[in-house]
């Protein structure tokens, strides 16, 4: 094994970026802006750098054959220099997109999609549905009473676990056959929202229920949160869209990986702590 088979990984603190680091099985660096609080496995190798600050990268980058990357801005603003960067020391990259990148590059993930095909790496693109893990949105609600108020009970999705996501980034980072390769990335299984919070209740062992919140009264809460409103009206209107339109399911984890992507009934299960009142609960 030589210098060259690190992998550095971008967003190694967060949901998915922990799992490829705990998945793969080759020296890996994470990039980190506070490496004292990165919290990540003995053996990993944590190092400081911000993705705002491009020339801060080198350091992470030296002696790196391929890079996990994810782009946490809403905006391609910025992202050229980062690609840049990690084009003029590492071979490849594995890119955690969205199935919005499909449209073109008018979308962030397009956009970032966009400017890793000109830079002359080697890519591959997981362009994923809906996270799971978005469903921890509820966990407040769900420890205060067990009731999930929000819009569009019947919205049908597609969500996948974060686990699984994590599972075709190292399949890409480490094996062969996936340069150039635009992998959607669904769940199994399209569930809506009030099954979604039945199966919360049951991995935490006691009833949730789905109360249906009016869409007016959801889209101020979300405003007087900080949302932006442009993307409240979006989202909003997609999730109206998938009462009648459910997501579509590919098959494409269990085609890259082996096996079958997770159930929503196994990530509740798998954050089942996340719900409850308390840990021992």
């Amino acid at each position: 094994m030589t210098k060259r088979d690190t992998i550095l990984v971008v967003g190694a603190t967060g949901n998915v970026g922990r799992h490829v680091v705990s998945q793969l099985r080759v020296p890996v660096r994470a990039l980190a802006r506070d490496p004292a609080a990165a919290r990540l496995p003995a053996g990993v190798e944590v190092v400081r750098g911000d993705l705002t600050d491009p020339d801060s990268l080198a350091a992470a980058l030296t002696g790196v054959g391929a890079v996990f990357l994810l782009w946490p801005s809403y905006s391609v603003e910025g992202a050229a220099p980062v690609v840049d960067a990690i084009a003029a020391h590492a071979s490849r990259v594995v890119y955690l997109s969205a199935r919005q990148a499909a449209e073109g590059p008018d979308s962030v993930w397009g956009g970032v999609e966009q400017l890793i095909e000109r830079s002359g790496l080697g890519w591959t693109f997981l362009r994923c549905g809906g996270f799971a893990t978005n469903t921890l949105g509820w966990a407040e609600q769900i420890r205060a009473g067990g009731v999930v108020r929000a819009p569009f009970a019947d919205a049908a999705r597609s969500l996948i676990h974060e686990a699984d996501i994590a599972a075709v980034a190292v399949a890409a980072l480490t094996g062969d056959g996936h340069d150039k390769q635009a992998y959607e990335l669904t769940g199994p299984e399209v569930v809506t929202q009030a099954e979604q919070a039945r199966l919360i209740g049951e991995a935490i062992g006691r009833p949730v229920r789905f109360a249906e919140q009016p869409v007016a009264e959801a889209r101020a809460e979300m405003l007087a949160g900080g949302a932006d409103p442009v993307f409240v009206d979006q989202a909003l209107s997609y999730w109206a869209r998938l009462v009648h339109e459910p997501e579509s399911v590919t098959n494409t984890v269990a085609e890259v990986t082996g096996r079958p992507a997770r159930t929503f009934r196994q990530w509740a299960r798998d954050h089942a702590a996340d719900f409850r009142t308390s840990p021992d609960h």
